[in-house]
């Protein structure tokens, strides 16, 4: 008789399937890994850990500039920065010609920029040179948020006189005696200082700033004065 190796009584090799300990689900991973990383060629592996490392180094220095900058950050104090700040220029229908008040007027607001970075611009009264015209152009500055709000010329200088008292959170800079009396944007009579807001009875919010020599500075002064205090 011949006796074939391997078999065994049928319910010893029940018995034994049954005490066998079970695989766990990690132990099937693992050895799957296993068995794809042999597939793998060496040169693959190496290819893989380079890229591993490469990543994690790239991680890590990304952290560390991260923190490196937040430190060097300056607290945020809730000001608002003077490149937000808009400085808008009303003048005659001449607008900046060379030799008029408004030219000054506008270097002076350019200066102030330089300084500050806040954004200059300036618009001429189109159209109707009259007291209605000057109101229209002023009311498109004023609706495109201008902060601070330059006026030169007879027409203009009333104009936004007028308008101050009812745009308190808007800074005037009128170039003219305080009495409404601009010198028509081409004039250059005197000289003198800039007035601040709040004298002679005005809304507080506007400063008159004479026009003469020294009006390119006292622009430049005063809507940098304008521009600090509103930060």
């Amino acid at each position: 008789m011949v006796k074939r190796a391997g078999q065994g009584p049928p319910a010893r090799r029940a018995e034994t399937t049954r005490g066998a300990p079970p695989r766990s689900r990690f132990t099937t991973a693992v050895r799957s890994a296993r068995l794809w990383l042999q597939e793998l060629g060496g040169y693959t592996i190496a290819l893989l850990t380079v890229a591993v490392a490469v990543v994690a180094a790239v991680a890590v220095t990304g952290y560390f500039l991260s923190r490196a900058e937040t430190g060097r950050r300056p607290p945020d104090t809730g000001a608002r920065s003077s490149e937000d700040v808009d400085a808008c220029l009303l003048t005659g229908e001449d607008g900046i010609t060379a030799g008029t008040t408004a030219a000054q007027v506008w270097q002076g607001m350019r200066d102030a920029s330089l300084r500050t970075h806040a954004r200059v611009s300036h618009v001429p009264v189109t159209g109707e040179q009259s007291p209605a015209g000057a109101r229209r152009s002023l009311d498109g500055l004023l609706r495109r948020s201008c902060d601070v709000v330059l006026a030169a010329g007879t027409l203009e200088v009333q104009a936004a006189e007028r308008a101050a008292p009812l745009h308190r959170t808007v800074d005037f800079v009128l170039v003219g005696d305080g009495d409404g009396d601009g010198d028509g944007g081409n004039g250059s009579r005197g000289t003198g200082s800039a007035r601040p807001a709040g004298s002679g009875g005005n809304s507080g919010n506007i400063t008159f700033a004479r026009p003469g020599d020294g009006l390119r500075a006292e622009v430049a002064g005063a809507v940098e004065r304008r521009i600090a205090a509103r930060g």
